[in-house]
This record gives C-alpha cells, structure tokens and sequence, in this order.
C-alpha cells in the first residue's frame, strides 16, 4: 500500500512538472506522460517610433498612390487584377483597384477606406482623391526634413484646405434642368465615363444613366431612390446594344414551355410560399402497404396543389411570381388552368417587383387576395443569341418608375466594368439632382485652388504658412498626372495653365488631354460635381493629418 502510494505522489508530480521549450511556451506532462501547452509566451514585437515611424508611413502611403496615378484621366491605363481563386478583374476604378489589391500595410489600408468612403458618398472620384492624398504626404515628407513639427503641418494643410475648398464654391457654376432639358446633366456624365472603358460609345451611355436617374428622381425633394435602378448584364452582341428598359428584368424564364410567354395587364401574385405540399416539421415516416393507400395519398397531394391554383386563379391573378419551386405537378396544373409562373426568384427582385407593381408580398395562400395583387402593362419572355438564354422583362409597372440598365457586351469582364463606369455615371447625375452646382475638369479647379491657397499663405504669419504652400504644390499633382498620361510635357504643360490662369484670372483653363486644341474647358464641356471636388480634398486633408499624427507603430509579434 505504502508503495502504491509512493508512486502514485510520483505519478501526480510529474504530471505538474513542467519544463520551458525555446522560451516560447510551457509544456506540461499528465499522468499518462502526454505533453500540453500551458501558456504560449507573446511573440516580439516590432516597433518603429518618432521621425522613422512617420517617413514609413508616408512611404507606404505613396508606394499606394503611386500605383493608381497612371489611371487617372481619359487617357488612364487600366489594371488587370488576379484573385486568389484565379478571378480576373480589368479596371481602371480606383475603389475597385484597391478593393482587390489586397493592401497588407495597415496605412495602406487607411487609403483604401479613403477610396471607399469617396466611392460611398459620390461614386466618383475615387483615383483622384488617393493621388491628392499621395501628393500631400509627398510635400510633408519634404517639411518634416526640414524639421517643422507634423502637428504645424496637419494644422496647415487644414486651413489651406478651407480655403481650396471655399475657391471651389467660387469658381462653381450653377446650371438648371428639367426632364425636358437633360443636356447638362448629360454632359456632366460624359466627363465621368470618358476616363472608362465605354469612352467609345459615352454619349449614349450617358444619356441612359440620366434617363434612368430622371426616371426614378423626386424632383420636389431633390431626392434619387438608387435602389429602383437595376444594372443587368448578359454576355452577347456588342457595347452599342445596351439599352434602358422602363421597368424591371429577371433573369429567368416561364417555368412550363407551353405557358404564355407575353401578358398583357399582367396581374401578378407575389408568393413566398412553395407550390408543395405541407411537410411536417419533425421527422416523419409513411408506411404504404397497399396500392389503395398511395392512391389515397396521390389525391390528397392533387388537391392540395387544386386548392392552390384555384386560390390564385380566384384572386384574379394572370401571373404568379414565386420565391420558392414548384413540384412537377403543380407546374402542370399551372399550365393546364392558362396561368403563366416564375420560379425561384430572389428575395431582392421579389422586394422590387413589389415596390414597382404595387403588389403585396403574400407568405400564404389563404392570404391572397385582389387588393395585394401587382399591376403592370406587359410582361414577357425574351431569348438572346443561339444560346436559349431566356428573361423576362417586366414593363410598364404601375406603383413606381423602377427601371433597369440591361448591357451587352462581349465577355464577362467587359461587362463588369461597364456596370462599374455606369454605376459612377448614375451617381454623378444623382449628385447634380441634389446639388446641381458644376466646376470645370482637366485639373482647371486644382490649379485655380492652388493659386488662392498661395495667396492666402503669404498673409499667415506663423510656420502654417510653409504647409499651405506645400498644399498649394500637391494640388498640381492632379493635372500633372492627367499630363503624363495623356502623353504631354507634364512640368510645362502645368506651368503654362498656371500662368494662363494667373494672367487672364479665368480659372476654367485646363490640360487638354484630347489635344482638342483648347485648354479653355468650358468650350470643351468638360464638367465635375462641386460637391464630388470638395469632398476629394476635404477626406483627402482628414487621411493625411491622421497619418502624419502617428509617431509610434507597434506590430505584434508572429510566432514562429
């Protein structure tokens, strides 16, 4: 017994005897001599403080800017980028770019929520407002050299910021609209999608994403439900086949190919419940022993589908649009009773097609009724190519104008990135219904900024004053970059706007990208969004002051 004991003391000591391995954690025995970590020490840590710190970060920031400064502009290349699982994405949209970069360094990534919040609150505008951000680091990492406090810089930049930004209002011009008169909404649109892939065919793209805006837009409350405008795309035909369909397209088709492929007056029964009979919600098991019983069954079963059709035949219905499938048998007697069905749409299209007929989303059957039916002028199946691919257009609906953009083009990809530039386009108009205040493009506003930035530097006594003019330098960068991507001189081209501007004080002179022959941009009917301009440099001054504030980056430690 004593010896037992004796080794059962042994056996409970070496369970708790523990030993250090590398010094990166405890290991432990139990009672069966199986080793178990017990505490995993922290790795390293890295750490980089003060002026390095600052001159990292300011690096990294640039290395960013730097990689979408030649997208910038009508003459701005575009990037082929590869996912992980092998996607291919070919674009020259700055969100997009960084979305899929992948960006590691962490203030790498303060430029990709800078492109995106660009991106969310104007839709345009998300290359230039990097390049503005890359630019202002660039000139502070020539003041920090110089030994001037980042706090003086942060502080400077933001008072030159006010006044870019109050210049911005200046220069602006306003200019009325109406749904009789597009022109300046569609011109203003041209701008933005002639720096895309679809610059070839950019008036008629234009003049759909303003239709579609003025269709769905509030013009009392200045107000555009973005969400009733749909972006469809089907490869097939060419860029020029795109077009605007005064209504909602599904892509997909009439469940039975003996229905009735084209409903006039359509009546239509949105359903959430499937064409099936009820199932229990436990687990069940039918014993069948005799061909009575399956009968017996296969009746039950017919009548819960006759119920069904006859529920919707008796609420008027001329359509049914469902969320869910149909069994087989359902489908039949759909067909045989003359009303026509869709399966398998989704919760979104269902939710819109709601809104635009004015329907009722109706979860039962017993539920349906006259009142919640939707209304809309003609709905029918349309096929495309040799493919049989088939959808069905929805137009004409009664409640609210939805309208949806359908584009063709060649392959996936040209087709994603078209429904990127239409997208930007649709903002830009929906900006110009709230605010309908323009500033001419081509790098004509920077430049008249820069210029009432330097101005205003000379009466501010203190250091501030280095940082307003090192902000009145990175405004340059925009049509220097718009420059050097379209081929020009960069320095000389710039210098002579400036000097053209300071002469004659007409602050609409700009780089000529397309060598049209003028620099005078107003003749050449190159708009932007005030609101879109101003939103670029003031994000742009938030991002750099923050960054210049940090002076300490500590990285935890990986384990190795």
């Amino acid at each position: 017994t004593a010896s037992a004991s004796a080794t059962a003391a042994r056996t409970q000591q070496q369970s708790f005897h523990t030993r250090t391995l590398d010094a990166k954690m405890s290991l432990a025995f139990d009672e069966y001599g199986r080793p178990f970590i017990i505490i995993k020490d922290q790795g390293a840590k890295s750490r980089v403080r003060g002026i390095e710190a600052q001159k990292a970060n300011i690096q990294a920031a640039k290395s960013v800017a730097r990689t979408l400064r030649s997208s910038l502009g009508p003459k701005g290349m575009d990037k082929i980028l590869q996912s992980g699982d092998g996607d291919i994405t070919i674009t020259n949209d700055g969100a997009t770019i960084l979305e899929q970069m992948e960006v590691e360094n962490q203030i790498g990534k303060l430029l990709v929520e800078l492109s995106r919040s660009q991106d969310y609150e104007i839709g345009d505008g998300t290359t230039g407002v990097v390049v503005l951000a890359g630019a202002l680091l660039e000139q502070a990492e020539i003041l920090l050299d110089r030994g001037i406090h980042p706090l003086r810089i942060a502080e400077g930049y933001e008072m030159a910021c006010k006044v870019a930004v109050e210049e911005l209002a200046r220069v602006s011009e306003k200019f009325e609209f109406d749904e009789n008169n597009i022109e300046p909404l569609v011109r203003t649109c041209m701008t933005t999608l002639s720096s895309k892939i679809v610059n070839r065919c950019k008036r008629e793209m234009a003049e759909i994403c303003v239709k579609a805006v003025m269709a769905v837009a509030d013009l009392k409350r200045r107000d555009v439900n973005l969400d009733l405008i749909k972006v469809e795309g089907k490869v097939g035909g060419k860029l020029e086949d795109t077009v605007l369909v005064n209504g909602i397209i599904l892509d997909k088709d009439i469940s039975h190919p003996q229905m009735c492929k084209e409903i006039k007056d359509a009546k239509i029964a949105i359903l959430t419940c499937p064409f099936e009979p009820p199932k229990p919600k436990t687990k069940h098991k039918i014993d069948i022993d005799t061909a009575e019983k399956y009968e017996e069954l296969r009746q039950q079963e017919e009548k819960y589908f006759k119920d069904m059709v006859a529920q919707c035949k008796a609420s008027g219905a001329t359509l049914v649009i469902c969320q869910w499938g149909f069994d087989d048998e359902a489908n039949h007697m759909l067909m045989h009773e003359k009303l026509p069905a869709i399966r398998w749409v989704g919760g979104v299209e269902l939710e819109l097609i709601a809104i635009a007929t004015g329907g009722r989303i109706v979860p039962r059957f017993t539920e349906l009724t006259p009142e919640k039916l939707g209304n809309a002028g003609m709905v029918k199946e349309v096929a495309f190519g040799t493919t049989k691919d088939r959808m069905i257009v929805i137009e004409d609906c009664a409640a609210s104008k939805a309208v949806t953009i359908f584009v063709r083009g060649g392959n996936k990809m040209m087709i994603d990135e078209t429904k990127r530039s239409l997208h930007d386009a649709i903002c830009v108009a929906r900006n110009l219904v709230r605010s309908n205040a323009i500033v001419y493009g081509g790098g004509s506003a920077e430049i008249a900024c820069g210029i009432a930035v330097e101005e205003a530097a000379d009466k501010v006594p203190g250091v501030e004053q280095y940082a307003m003019r090192a902000f009145s330098d990175a405004l340059d960068a925009v049509p220097t970059a718009l420059a050097e991507n379209s081929g020009l001189p960069p320095i000389e081209t710039v210098a002579m706007i400036k000097s053209e501007q300071l002469k004659t004080k007409c602050s609409t002179l700009g780089v000529d990208c397309k060598e049209v022959g003028t620099n005078d941009m107003k003749a050449q009917g190159v708009f932007e969004t005030l609101i879109g301009k101003q939103q670029q440099m003031l994000l742009a001054t938030q991002v750099v002051k923050l960054i210049l504030k940090i002076d300490d980056v500590i990285t935890a430690g990986k384990y190795d």
